[in-house]
C-alpha cells in the first residue's frame, strides 16, 4: 500500500507540474512553454467609430480553476457600446501556471 501512495503522489505531482492555464482568444492562438503575450484580432463590427472601448476578462490559475466573463457582450457593458466597431484580444500566460485572456471591444 506504501508503494502505491508513493506512485499515486508522483503522478500528481508531475501532472501538476507541467501546468496546464493556456490564454487564448481571437481567430487564432500561438503559445509559449515559458511565457505568452500577445494580442490577436478578432471580429470586425458593423459600427463605424470607435470612441469608446470596454474589456472583459477570465482567468486559469494551474488549469485547475478558471473565473471571469470575458465574452463579447461583457465588454460592451463594461465600456457603455451599443454599436460594435471591432473586438481584439489580449492575451497572457506564465509558465501554464496563470493565464489571462481578455476581450476588448471598440465602438460607439
Amino acid at each position: 500500500m506504501n508503494g502505491l501512495k508513493k506512485i499515486a503522489l508522483l503522478a500528481g505531482l508531475a501532472v501538476a507540474s507541467t501546468g496546464c492555464a493556456m490564454a487564448s482568444g481571437g481567430n487564432g492562438a500561438v503559445m509559449g512553454a515559458v511565457y505568452s503575450a500577445y494580442k490577436m484580432g478578432g471580429n470586425i463590427g458593423s459600427g463605424t467609430g470607435g470612441s469608446k472601448t470596454g474589456q472583459a476578462c477570465a482567468t486559469s490559475y494551474v488549469g485547475f480553476a478558471a473565473i471571469g466573463d470575458a465574452t463579447v457582450a461583457a465588454a460592451k457593458a463594461a465600456g457603455g457600446i451599443t454599436s460594435v466597431s471591432h473586438v481584439d484580444h489580449d492575451n497572457f500566460s506564465v509558465l501554464g501556471l496563470y493565464a489571462k485572456t481578455c476581450t476588448i471591444v471598440v465602438g460607439d
